[in-house]
């Protein structure tokens, strides 16, 4: 499988730049999926240079790059610093993200990540967990299914969804797409049905795969895993994403602010490397999957063990 059908990488060039590589230093791909990242940071390294890469959904091991200065760990990045230190890998000089569902999840009618095909509800990025699509739709409570449609997809109609799913699937249960889409007609008028769809998978997805707490859970673990002077380079897809990586780039906390000392300054640990980047409409036209993303790179500065 070509990695451009697996996946095409998204500001893949400004990713990269992002890490500002030095030849022997040592990188993380924290998003391997089809490995086009991972292959242009291998291009910029040199022979004593070293890349780690992660990914926790089989499917990417097929495409594992044959090269020594390279290793791909089958895992959830939530568990980077465990693994990094496996491998004798206590700092690191730059670690690269591209957060969310890969092109290969979307296109693969079976893996349930897609409104387009009808499938079993199950939206797993890794297959060996229990927690599928099927058992929040059939499982949740009431109160659980419109805090997770509220917060995770924004729906303003949440209480509504929530009631209308708990009432449907006493019956028979909930088991496809087509059925999970068939109970929440009435809230799906056809000049809004793709966006509405949208986000009620976004918000059943990030459930299923506790991409919020993931994502918190790595970011805490950059701070001491970068040495002074590494970075991060971060791709987001949604706003939910971006607010907190942008919030953690800002003063390294999700909440809160950082305390201040007797002079009034803030102690923050990184700091901000240019402007928000977003794909050009060329890449857009090229890769629609590149139109919600957004770029975030910023440099540590702040020692912290």
């Amino acid at each position: 499988m070509k990695e451009t059908e697996y996946h095409n990488p998204v500001l893949l060039k400004e990713t990269v730049d992002g890490l500002a590589i030095k030849p022997d230093g040592i990188y993380v791909d924290v998003t391997f999926g089809g490995g086009g990242h991972s292959k242009e940071i291998l291009k910029r390294l040199g022979p004593e240079g070293k890349l780690f890469a992660f990914d926790q959904d089989q499917d990417a091991l097929d495409n594992t790059i044959d090269d020594d200065r390279f290793i791909l760990i089958n895992e959830n990045f939530r568990f980077v610093k465990r693994f990094l230190r496996f491998h004798g890998v206590k700092k690191v000089d730059g670690i690269l993200g591209d957060f969310g569902v890969s092109s290969h999840q979307f296109d693969v009618a079976e893996r349930g990540f897609s409104t387009r095909f009808e499938a079993d509800l199950d939206m797993r990025m890794n297959q060996n967990k229990n927690l599928s699509a099927y058992n929040v739709i059939n499982e949740y409570d009431e109160a659980d299914l419109r805090k997770m449609f509220f917060e995770y997809g924004e729906l303003r109609n949440a209480p509504k969804l929530a009631r209308t799913i708990v009432g449907a699937r006493k019956e028979n249960g909930i088991k496809t797409s087509v059925e999970l889409k068939e109970v929440l007609k009435p809230f799906l008028p056809r000049h809004k049905e793709h966006k509405i769809l949208a986000q009620i998978y976004q918000a059943i997805r990030i459930e299923v795969n506790q991409e919020i707490e993931v994502l918190k859970e790595f970011l805490e673990q950059t701070l001491s895993l970068l040495d002074v002077g590494g970075r991060i380079s971060m791709i987001s897809y949604h706003s939910l994403e971006d607010r907190l990586v942008k919030r953690f780039i800002r003063n390294g906390m999700f909440e809160g602010e950082p305390e201040k000392d007797l002079y009034g300054n803030m102690s923050v640990p990184f700091k901000k490397v240019g402007k928000l980047i977003v794909p050009t409409e060329e890449e857009i036209k090229e890769n629609n999957r590149a139109r919600s993303a957004k770029l975030r790179i910023a440099e540590k500065i702040e020692k912290i063990n």
